[in-house]
Parts: structure tokens; C-alpha cells; sequence
């Protein structure tokens, strides 16, 4: 008995260590074939501060789109990054930052305007470059409204039967209006999905012209239209962003929709393949978040001049 009792255990100790040896393989086989792959992360978007202690603040893909188109028509409209800010807390407190279909009575869309009191039909509202633009015009008519506290502002503008509570997302919405205004370089970065969407140049042209309002100016390095180079004008007015990183940081937040691949600009390369990395210097090496870098042939030519490459058609 005490012979067989013995050799059960040596079994069943095989057996514990033939199991283990099984499940470290498969996950080890589970991260090569993720970092093959591409990001070994859910699709997701950041926005950091220049004090590490602020932020991370994180996004949906779809939330970090809104939030780009959103600071893009304030920009092209030449207002200050203050109005920015009080644009996305106002989203994030709305709808966050979510195009909806739905809201309380008539609400639609990312500030929840509604089509009954004079906002536009359901269809412009439900438009986020529409949207946007009718609540900056609305802010515009508020005197002095960089001066109010921005709950005060926001309220102005919404009339919300909650009025306070637009002040607690002025931190977030702060973090994401530096860099998606081009203040802040290489702040805002995505990971997306390893399964790329194709893109469509022509997509691109039309939601550049329409989001920057004219702005911007696209040239192929190609003959298939895949490798471009894109000139943001500087905005005037009151944006004093950096246009290239405006942009640069625009084309990320697009980039699951619109099929970008890469997006270079000032020395910093950011990877759709590699965009668990975030932004990474041109010659390879990780950069430092908020880092300017070293423009030259492998950036953009200017503050204006983004180089970027498209996932082509599999068609």
C-alpha cells in the first residue's frame, strides 16, 4: 500500500507540473503572437499632462475622435484654448463625449442640443463638426467668457437643469485641450485594433477639409495616393498651437476610422503596428511624452508639415 500511495503522488505531481509547463507555453505563445500582431492592449487613447502626477486621462477610440473634431473646428475658428476646454467638459458631461442618438426629450448628439428649442434639425446636430460650431457660436455671445469659471460658462450656453456639475471635468478636458490644440507635443496617443481598417484617401481629404475648415493642404508622395504629406495653415485669432502637433495628434485619434498607418512629425514617429509604443523617436528609439525632438528629413519639414502613410485597400 504505502508503494502505491508513493507512486500516485509522483503522478499526480507529473501531472501539476506537466499543466503548468502546458499553460506557460500557451500564454508565452499568446504574447508572441500579440506583439506580432501589433498592440497588446484594447484599442484605447490617452492624454497626459506635463506633471506625470496628471493624467493619464483615457478615451474610447470613438470619445477621442469627438474630442479631436471637436477641439479641430474651435481651432479652425481661431478661439483660445479656453473655449476648447469648455467645449469638451461640456461633452463629457452631456454625453460623454458619445454621438448620441438619445437623450432627455428631444436631446441629440454630443452636447445634447435640441432640435426643439432652435439648436438645428436632428440630422446637424447629430453632425459633430455642426455641433461644435453651433456651441462655439453660442459661447462667443457670453462677454468675457475665458474669465467665467468654466461651470459658469458652459451653463451660459446649455441652460442644464444641473448646472455644477460641468466643473469636475475641467481636469480631464484640460489634459486633452493641450495637446488636441498643439500646445502640448506628442501628449495625446492611441492603441489601436490589429485588425486595421483600410483607408480612403478621398475620406481623408473631405473630413480634413471639413473638420480644419480650409486649413489644410494635401500632397501624395505616391502614385497610389497611400503616402501623403499634410500642411495645416496656423489658425490665427487666438489658437497659438503648434499646427503640426495639432493635426499630428488629430490623425491619431482618426486613425482607427480613417486608416492611418503612421503619422510623422518633429522627429516623432507614432506606428499604428506598434501603437502600444506610443510616440516614438524617427530613428526608433522610445520618446519621452511631451518631448519636442529633433525635426529634419525624418519629421515634418516645418511646424505646419505632417508626413503620414495609409493602410492600403487589400482590393
Amino acid at each position: 500500500m504505502p508503494e502505491r500511495t508513493t507512486t500516485s503522488r509522483r503522478r499526480r505531481r507529473l501531472l501539476r507540473g506537466a499543466s503548468a509547463i502546458l499553460a506557460l507555453a500557451g500564454i508565452a505563445a499568446y504574447a508572441v503572437v500579440q506583439y506580432e500582431s501589433g498592440s497588446r492592449a484594447r484599442p484605447h487613447c490617452e492624454a497626459r499632462g506635463a506633471d506625470p502626477e496628471d493624467g493619464p486621462h483615457s478615451l474610447t477610440p470613438a470619445q477621442a475622435a469627438n474630442a479631436a473634431t471637436i477641439a479641430a473646428v474651435g481651432n479652425s475658428r481661431g478661439l483660445p484654448e479656453r473655449a476648447v476646454t469648455i467645449a469638451l467638459a461640456t461633452a463629457m458631461q452631456e454625453s460623454s463625449l458619445r454621438n448620441l442618438d438619445h437623450g432627455h426629450l428631444d436631446s441629440l448628439g454630443l452636447f445634447q442640443q435640441r432640435p426643439s428649442m432652435g439648436w438645428g434639425d436632428e440630422q446637424q446636430v447629430r453632425d459633430p463638426v455642426y455641433a461644435a460650431n453651433a456651441f462655439y457660436t453660442k459661447l462667443l455671445e457670453i462677454p468675457a467668457y475665458e474669465e467665467l469659471e468654466l461651470t459658469v460658462a458652459a451653463q451660459e450656453v446649455q441652460r442644464s437643469a444641473f448646472p455644477d456639475e460641468y466643473a469636475k471635468h475641467e481636469g480631464n478636458a484640460t489634459l486633452l485641450s493641450g495637446p488636441l490644440t498643439g500646445r502640448a507635443p506628442a501628449a495625446f496617443t492611441c492603441v489601436t485594433d490589429n485588425d486595421p481598417t483600410p483607408a480612403d484617401p478621398e475620406l481623408l481629404r473631405e473630413r480634413l477639409e471639413e473638420e480644419f475648415n480650409g486649413r489644410a493642404s494635401v500632397e501624395p508622395r505616391d502614385g497610389d495616393g497611400f503616402e501623403l504629406t499634410v500642411t495645416l495653415e496656423p489658425a490665427g485669432g487666438e489658437a497659438d498651437g503648434s499646427p503640426g502637433w495639432e493635426l499630428s495628434h488629430w490623425l491619431v485619434a482618426q486613425a482607427g476610422t480613417l486608416g492611418v498607418a503612421e503619422v510623422v512629425h518633429d522627429g516623432r514617429r507614432w506606428l499604428s503596428a506598434r501603437s502600444d509604443e506610443g510616440w516614438r523617436t524617427a530613428e526608433g528609439n522610445a520618446a519621452d511624452s511631451g518631448a519636442s525632438g529633433d525635426s529634419g528629413d525624418s519629421g515634418g519639414n516645418s511646424l505646419e508639415t505632417v508626413r503620414i502613410s495609409l493602410i492600403p485597400s487589400t482590393e
